[in-house]
């Protein structure tokens, strides 16, 4: 084994983060600013700070924690953290990186079921129509989670309004739209083969 192989493997979590998202975990001073300022801060086990601080320790133990957190599941994206962030660090773009690399170890705490079932959805939808059908990211969501009654009252109404239609639209050259999956999926495959050492 090659030594540039040995050094791919042992990168610690927020080492592939900064290769991946170009965003350094060591930048975060402890201010806490992204934790007062977070609206989903009552919610998470750890709020954006502590994550922060889990990933500068690079133990192993502190990044399974990491991965098995609900709080990387609860962040919104609103961005209200990183502006208020003195270093700019830029924490919804390592928490994107997180949900697929838990996602990857088969790590997602159980609180995230429901959310990974939409988001795997929502882009199901995208992929094959280039837009968000509405009626198929419904059937899909609650096929996989149960919730067949969930927000039911509100059908009818937004039926009334042609909010939800039975036949999806698509985009004009949904080839463009499928390749842009391909070559996402592409690129992960071959980051997954720079990290690991496999060929």
């Amino acid at each position: 084994m090659s030594q540039e192989t040995k050094i791919s493997i042992t990168h610690s979590l927020a080492e592939n983060i900064f290769q991946q998202t170009g965003v350094k975990a060591s930048r975060c001073y402890q201010c806490g600013k992204c934790s007062a300022g977070c609206p989903m801060n009552i919610e998470m086990d750890f709020p954006p700070s502590v994550i922060m601080r889990l990933l500068q320790t690079n133990l192993p133990e502190d990044e399974s924690d990491i991965l098995k957190s609900a709080a990387i599941w609860y962040c919104l994206t609103c961005e209200m953290c990183i502006a208020r962030c003195p270093m700019e660090v830029d924490i919804p773009k390592v928490m994107d990186y997180l949900r697929q690399e838990s996602i990857k170890q088969k790590l997602p705490n159980r609180k995230a079921a429901e959310i990974i079932a939409f988001h795997r959805a929502f882009l199901k939808s995208i992929e094959l129509t280039g837009r968000l059908y509405e009626v198929g990211v419904i059937a899909a969501y609650k096929t996989k989670t149960l919730n067949l009654f969930q927000d039911l009252s509100l059908a009818p109404v937004m039926l009334l309004k042609g909010k939800l239609k039975f036949i999806p639209e698509k985009v004009k050259n949904i080839k463009n739209i499928k390749a842009i999956f391909q070559q996402t999926f592409h690129r992960k495959s071959e980051f997954e083969s720079l990290r690991t050492g496999k060929a």
